[in-house]
């Protein structure tokens, strides 16, 4: 799974380079992501999504309007709500946000250190990881017949030697071809493959 492993050690370096955690919502579509990853202080995540503070954040709005990457004490956008100085509280004091993509399927990340902030290599490096996961993570357009009918299958509760048996293959065929549907919908499990199928109408 050459994909996942990209996306497993983007998001680990990721990790290594914003200490206090980071978001990341990859190709945001009708205000909801693709792909979001988050490794803030959960109390800071439960209050900023219990506020939908996304909708106030001067990140967010920056990262919709701008392509590139910026330290969040360069935003002059207002912040009404204090969302920066909040999140300070919980150890996001100096952060970088980065932007890539187009508005329609925009990839937007926040990246949080609590002891300084971010050299202009490691934004260039957080950059270059952000941009290399958009391009990994675009939804697919389409799935092969194969794959269709595997997922098919499973969401309509039928079990692996059931579904295999339909189709005439092995069940170690039956899931592979699974295997190869969760690679292209870059998720880890079968449940979240027959999901994602659905949202883009695929299945």
């Amino acid at each position: 799974m050459t994909t996942m492993l990209g996306l497993d050690q983007g998001l680990a370096k990721l990790s290594d380079l914003a200490p206090r955690g980071y978001a990341l919502g990859l190709h945001i579509r009708f205000a909801a992501a693709h792909l979001m990853i988050q490794t803030y202080d959960p109390r800071w995540t439960e209050i900023y999504t219990e506020n939908g503070y996304m909708l106030a954040d001067p990140m967010v709005f920056w990262g919709f309007g701008n392509d590139g990457a910026i330290r969040w004490s360069d935003i002059d956008l207002p912040d009404p709500h204090d969302i920066l100085g909040q999140a300070a509280g919980f150890g996001l004091k100096f952060g970088v946000a980065v932007s890539t993509g187009p508005t329609a399927s925009r990839t937007i990340g926040g990246f949080a250190r609590d002891d300084r902030e971010f050299t202009d290599d490691e934004i260039e490096e957080i950059q270059h990881i952000v941009d290399r996961l958009h391009e990994q993570a675009i939804p697919p357009e389409s799935l092969t017949p194969a794959q269709r009918m595997a997922l098919r299958l499973v969401a309509k509760g039928s079990r692996h030697a059931e579904a295999a048996a339909l189709l005439g293959i092995s069940e170690s065929a039956f899931k592979a071809r699974l295997r190869s549907a969760r690679e292209r919908l870059f998720v880890r499990t079968t449940a979240e493959a027959v999901q994602r199928a659905q949202e883009y109408n695929l299945i």
